[in-house]
């Protein structure tokens, strides 16, 4: 079995998960909460171990190195993040219901690697760009933050629902304010450290630290806006219903930085589209 077949289980057993919490939220069977947790978990380990002989293919195939460095790897890895991000929050929170908002944009990103036909899935050579030490941290650090504003967006969607809802199926509204911020917080620090790393590659890579490629610029303002947002919430109070539409609409901007700058736009960044 090779990665690309593991990582096909993963998506289906994602697929079978995200129909599990929704259940729970739909039938309120807290039965159904252990299942859903428990496939997450084995399809999390399928993916690691996809991830896992990915790399060790690249080695067999003589080019040796990390599986982070196209549109298809890049895609799997943020799925992979979003869901130990998501088992974290779980266990730290004790609310399985955040996994019907947040396990679907884990299955998503995985059935949009495994399915779309613009994407290359094969293992390719390094260009000169990527044959950095950076490679690695630069990756890891922004895609900790892009999973981290997933789980707050599907966060902020649970957020204006329960406000607009009875159900008790929901944790309380001060609740999810409170993970939502916290989340958007978490994703903030590693964004930060994720356009630091890639100035200190960039560096390496093309002499300079910045040079406004639309990715970059892109990168900043999303940065930009959960700046201002968490800005607002200390200094004016900002929470609740605003925060959580902020919380999407941040996500959009995140989508656009990560998926269409790369297809829509020509840059230093253009080998990501392959």
């Amino acid at each position: 079995m090779d990665s690309s077949q593991l990582l096909g289980i993963t998506t289906f057993t994602y697929l079978f998960s995200t129909i599990l919490y929704v259940a729970l939220l739909v039938f309120k069977a807290p039965r159904l909460g252990f299942f859903a947790t428990l496939f997450t978990v084995i399809a999390w380990l399928i993916q690691t171990a996809g991830l896992a002989l990915r790399w060790v293919e690249s080695y067999q195939m003589g080019i040796g190195h990390a599986p982070l460095t196209n549109m298809y790897e890049s895609v799997v890895f943020f799925s992979w993040t979003i869901i130990i991000l998501y088992l974290l929050i779980e266990w730290k929170f004790k609310t399985k219901i955040i996994g019907a908002f947040a396990i679907p944009f884990a299955f998503l990103a995985m059935a949009y690697a495994s399915f779309a036909g613009e994407i290359n899935k094969t293992i390719s050579p390094l260009v000169p760009a990527l044959q950095s030490n950076w490679l690695i941290a630069h990756v890891v650090t922004c895609f900790i933050g892009y999973a981290a504003f997933a789980v707050a967006a599907g966060l902020g969607i649970m957020y204006l629902i329960r406000s607009r809802s009875t159900t008790s199926v929901l944790p309380p509204l001060d609740v999810l304010d409170e993970i939502t911020h916290k989340t958007m917080v978490f994703g903030f620090i590693w964004l930060s450290a994720g356009i630091i790393t890639g100035a200190i590659w960039a560096n390496s890579a093309w002499g300079t630290y910045w040079s406004w490629d639309p990715k970059e610029t892109w990168s900043l303002i999303t940065w930009f806006f959960y700046a201002i947002t968490l800005h607002a919430r200390y200094t004016r109070g900002w929470a609740g219903t605003r925060v959580a539409v902020l919380a999407i609409l941040g996500f959009l901007s995140v989508i656009f930085t990560y998926y269409g700058v790369n297809f829509l736009l020509s840059g230093l960044h253009s080998y990501g589209s392959a």
